[in-house]
């Protein structure tokens, strides 16, 4: 949660105007900032699955854990449609809808809660096929589909599913495969303590090096090779600037096999940093969506200390109003960030607070 909004800082506050996965024209700084936040996704969906897993195992009632998946994609779909849209761009134009990772992330949800009704087994195979083999589809276009175009971009390809309406840049596939391999996951959570640190430190390497060999060979799993460029370090940067929208198999290897082994070796985490970062874990929906509100309050401030000028700035809907000569640098990037997580931290605090006094309904939807 706190490596997300370092990417999220930097759309609203930096004064570059090009990805920094474009390699002809970023550092290996900026690139390195932009590449470390590609752990979040994949570690929030991951986990959401183990949690889909672990409640099924306490409750043993998966019908009733399916209802309540239901409801809460759905929630998580309307939420990312209005409260999201509306902290990206400071406004009420809520058409043309850009679903990304929470509109996702509810989707997700819907499918499991079809998911968690078959075997274990059955839905071990259709993860690891699902993550595995979609490269095998990335020739099938929407044009191609006919009327259903619009549903293969919400499935696979990145775009505009209803023109001028609704652009997805986070397709379910293979994102449901990510969920549904955390849902796989969770009895590892059963198990003696060393066993399962062994398990996860295991999958994770293997993972890991199966990301490299794949990498290295120049082989299946992401539509770009890696290419020398301009300098060693720039050259090291392409060798990691894989596929994320959707999620090619190296990416997901890449990612995936270090969460793996970072779950093993945080088991133990104790102190004052982890205690604080619980607190943030504790309302992760209430922080993301209030990180948003309060990165873009901070931009506003600084385009209007900058340019002595109120002014939006929109990065998903609208980059090309973002004035030009609006932003800091790198640095300036990172200052921003730390001040938008300790500030976050004092509502979240207080909020984690409050579910833990009360049993609102409506407080196990926030």
């Amino acid at each position: 949660m706190v490596l997300m909004a370092l990417d999220h800082v930097r759309d609203f506050v930096t004064n570059q105007r090009f990805q920094p996965e474009d390699l002809s024209r970023a550092s290996v700084a900026l690139f390195a900032t932009r590449w470390v936040t590609h752990f979040c996704a994949p570690a929030f969906f991951l986990l959401a699955g183990v949690g889909i897993g672990l409640a099924i195992a306490r409750s043993n009632h998966a019908t009733k854990t399916s209802r309540v998946l239901v409801v809460r994609g759905l929630w998580l779909v309307l939420l990312e449609l209005t409260v999201g849209a509306l902290a990206w761009q400071f406004g009420f134009k809520l058409v043309p809808v850009f679903a990304v990772v929470i509109w996702a992330l509810g989707w997700c949800l819907v499918i499991m809660a079809v998911l968690v009704r078959l075997p274990r087994s059955a839905v071990a195979v259709l993860s690891l096929a699902t993550v595995a083999l979609h490269h095998l589809f990335d020739g099938v276009q929407p044009a191609q589909l006919g009327t259903f175009g619009p549903l293969w971009q919400v499935l696979h390809v990145p775009g505009f599913a209803i023109a001028g309406g609704l652009f997805v840049a986070y397709p379910l596939v293979p994102w449901v495969g990510v969920i549904a391999l955390g849902y796989v996951l969770a009895p590892v959570y059963a198990w003696q303590p060393d066993r399962r640190r062994r398990f996860l430190l295991w999958s994770g390497a293997i993972a890991t090096l199966a990301f490299v060999m794949l990498r290295a060979a120049h082989s299946y799993g992401d539509p770009t090779p890696w290419t020398p460029q301009r300098t060693g370090a720039l050259t090291a940067a392409a060798f990691f600037n894989v596929q994320k929208y959707p999620p090619s198999l190296q990416f997901l290897l890449m990612t995936l096999g270090p969460i793996l082994v970072a779950l093993a070796l945080m088991e133990r985490a104790r102190g004052r940093v982890a205690g604080w970062l619980s607190v943030i874990g504790r309302v992760p929906l209430f922080y993301y969506f209030g990180h948003l509100y309060l990165a873009h309050a901070v931009a506003i401030v600084l385009v209007l200390v900058q340019l002595g000028e109120l002014h939006r700035i929109d990065p998903v809907t609208d980059p090309a109003s973002i004035p030009s000569a609006y932003g800091v640098g790198l640095p300036g990037v990172y200052v921003v960030w730390v001040v938008v997580v300790l500030l976050m931290y004092i509502p979240c605090r207080w909020f984690a607070e409050l579910k833990s006094r009360r049993d609102d309904w409506w407080l196990r939807y926030c």
